[in-house]
């Protein structure tokens, strides 16, 4: 992974751009990659794990009645981390993630599944993530891998000469 977080760190620092991350069934996962990249404090100013609903509703300010109403797994809840994280550290992207790494499925959702929400400025871009491991560490670590690598795409799919998006 160390060279997909390399590439977007160096993109970031290109585009004078900064990052926060919010994540759930990835653990930090992909916090840790970011911090495992040199230079990457001057882009990726902090992230949160957001574990347990309790910890969704009170570190990245998601609405209690919209976990209830749609699951802690939804595209709508990782576009809510979205939205937290970015206010809170006040940073040009946000990346979030939500899903079920098992041992059972939680939610009627099956093992494997995230709903990953990459918001620039003010405007979401999301996807539906399924790891094919079957173990949950190889599923966690494989959501981040599958992350940051939809990450990098679309930042490379902008326009490179752009310092601000």
């Amino acid at each position: 992974m160390f060279s997909v977080s390399n590439q977007i760190i160096n993109l970031l620092i290109q585009k004078n751009l900064t990052i926060s991350t919010c994540e759930s069934v990835t653990g930090g996962l992909i916090a840790s990659e970011f911090t495992n990249t040199p230079h990457a404090s001057k882009v990726f100013l902090g992230g949160i794990v957001t574990y347990s609903n309790k910890s969704k509703t009170i570190l990245a300010n998601v609405d209690t009645k919209l976990i209830e109403s749609k699951g802690a797994i939804s595209i709508v809840t990782a576009q809510a981390m979205a939205i937290g994280i970015q206010k809170k550290m006040k940073t040009d992207l946000a990346i979030a993630i939500t899903g079920n790494a098992g041992p059972i499925t939680s939610e009627d959702k099956p093992i494997g599944l995230a709903y990953l929400s990459i918001r620039i400025i003010d405007k979401f871009y999301d996807y539906t993530l399924n790891a094919t491991s079957s173990e949950r560490n190889a599923i966690r670590t494989e959501l981040a891998f599958l992350a940051l690598d939809k990450l990098l795409k679309l930042l490379m799919s902008m326009d490179r000469s752009a310092s601000k998006i």
